[in-house]
């Protein structure tokens, strides 16, 4: 078993995974240094959901390595996956999935809570969140009675109060209207880098992948040496495999 570099916080190679029989990975390998802000970029149906998914330990590839820390992540349990996103990872997926019981403020300090955050400090660092995000009005309002956008907002501010040491961002501003989506993503960004947080984000918009310091193509499951922009219909023309 060959030994992740050092001063990558996350690792990963040869990564193969199917959806029932259909490739989405197919010897995928990639590190991420700390600190750093990845965009996996590629059309839909890349496979960029499953490469971030396995890299979070939400799935287990089917072959391959992933290390965090230079510790394995690929044969750690279902339990030993969950405690590492609950208390490691933050997440943000292209629709916001809150507790629809919950109000704005508890939403975004659930993970802390779970963590056993004490009531008082997890609400204070979630309305900070939600302040940043221009969301604090929301606060005490429960998802039914907010705008998709706002919904979105608290579900980031969800992924930054538990100070994540990697934030997993699979489309985070795909809700969002163009004005919104420059404040919410300077924000996601600049908060990164004031965090040392390490980013992992999927897009296919090359304004969202300009943001980051690097970026990785995939094309139907593998790195490529470069991925152009969808045409009209969002498929993308052929590109050639990386070396």
């Amino acid at each position: 078993m060959e030994a992740p570099p050092d001063n990558d916080v996350l690792w990963a190679r040869s990564l193969h995974y199917a959806h029932s029989g259909s490739p989405a990975l197919a010897g995928v390998s990639v590190g991420v240094r700390e600190g750093e802000i990845l965009a996996v970029t590629g059309p839909r149906g890349s496979g960029k959901t499953t490469l971030l998914q396995c890299l979070s330990g939400q799935l287990a590839p089917q072959s391959g390595e992933v290390w965090f820390n230079s510790a394995p992540v690929h044969t750690l349990g279902r339990l030993g996956r969950e405690r590492l996103r609950r208390d490691r990872f933050g997440w943000i997926d292209p629709e916001p999935h809150l507790v629809p019981e919950l109000t704005g403020w508890e939403n975004a300090a659930l993970p802390l809570l779970l963590r056993g955050t004490p009531h008082r400090a997890a609400r204070t660092a979630a309305k900070e969140w939600l302040e940043r995000l221009d969301v604090g009005d929301c606060a005490r309002k429960r998802p039914a009675g907010l705008l998709q956008a706002q919904r979105q907002r608290i579900a980031i501010a969800r992924a930054l109060a538990g100070d994540p040491s990697v934030l997993f961002a699979d489309e985070p501003s795909a809700p969002l209207h163009r004005a919104d989506r420059a404040h919410v993503l300077r924000t996601l960004t600049t908060a990164a880098r004031s965090h040392h947080i390490t980013v992992v984000l999927a897009t296919h918009d090359a304004e969202v992948a300009a943001l980051a310091d690097r970026t990785v193509g995939l094309v139907d499951g593998r790195r490529v040496s470069g991925v152009p922009a969808p045409d009209a219909e969002g498929r993308a023309a052929a590109c050639s495999l990386s070396v």
